[in-house]
């Protein structure tokens, strides 16, 4: 009889596997982009702040027009958004974990498909993915919540010499697949975020992705309250602004109670999927 470990842990894996149950196998390797003192490997190793980092990360990059009309006019994310937030799970392991010629081959492959994503937005104004400052906000947004719920949810007292070291490794990353201008620090990061507010815009369609985002049902029944409070974590992650933008609200009460609850969750996570009990590929540092 499995005990109560392995079936937490189970239950979690079963959030990254393939359609067919197959988990993402992933070795740490120490040839990759980052290596094993990175801080990189710290935060991306951490599965309940990355899920909440991914969340809100999406919610600010579909604020930018260019990004949201990608996702509107060639992702399948509408029909198929638990598949689209796993391959992207698989994407951050395979760069982070995996060796240099994966994680290179990881990003030419995302890079060609960048190249076919293209159109022209609602105002007549063309678009195309691989535009480097629309790579950047996509970059910067998740680079800044991934470490942001890190921060909240696993080291609270980080220095700002590690934060600036986070913000350095994941340059690299975002000059390979296209990005520009990429922020070296994390006060660059959120100067950055600053910098492109006057260009975010919520319309209708935002609404509608935003809305299929947050309301996705959980992977099986007895995620539902993790799943629950990791899409709550998200929206608490939101500056104030963006979260008004989305016409978003969480009281004070509600949020001590995320924040609490979250704190518990992340802590039973780790246990779950602890050394000898990993998600290969989302592994718990």
């Amino acid at each position: 009889m499995p005990s109560l470990r392995d079936s937490i842990g189970t239950e979690i894996r079963r959030i990254f596997a393939e359609p067919g149950g197959q988990v993402i196998e992933i070795s740490r390797q120490d040839n990759g982009l980052f290596g094993p003192q990175s801080v990189c490997w710290q935060v991306h190793g951490d599965v309940t702040p990355m899920m909440i980092g991914g969340i809100a990360s999406l919610l600010l990059q579909m604020l930018d027009p260019r990004v949201l009309a990608g996702v509107w006019d060639h992702s399948v994310f509408r029909q198929d958004m638990r598949g689209r937030l796993r391959r992207t799970a698989a994407f951050l392991a395979r760069t982070t974990y995996g060796d240099r010629e994966q994680a290179l081959g990881e990003i030419a492959r995302i890079r060609r498909i960048h190249d076919h994503v293209r159109g022209t937005l609602p105002d007549g104004t063309p678009y195309f993915a691989n535009d480097p400052e629309s790579l950047a906000w996509v970059h910067v947004t998740e680079s800044l919540c991934f470490l942001e719920a890190f921060i909240r949810y696993r080291k609270p007292h980080m220095g700002m010499r590690e934060r600036d070291r986070y913000f350095a490794e994941m340059a690299q990353m975002g000059r390979l697949l296209g990005a520009d201008p990429v922020p070296m620090s994390y006060r660059e990061a959120q100067q950055m975020v600053r910098k492109a507010r006057p260009r975010l815009r919520f319309d209708e369609r935002t609404r509608e992705i935003a809305d299929l985002l947050l309301h996705q049902p959980a992977a099986t029944p007895r995620l539902a309250p993790f799943h629950h409070m990791t899409m709550q974590a998200g929206v608490d992650l939101l500056p104030r602004w963006a979260r008004s933008m989305h016409g978003l609200s969480i009281s004070l009460p509600a949020r001590l109670a995320v924040r609490g609850g979250t704190t518990g969750m992340a802590a039973i996570t780790r246990w779950a999927l602890a050394q000898g009990s990993t998600v290969r590929g989302a592994s718990s540092a």
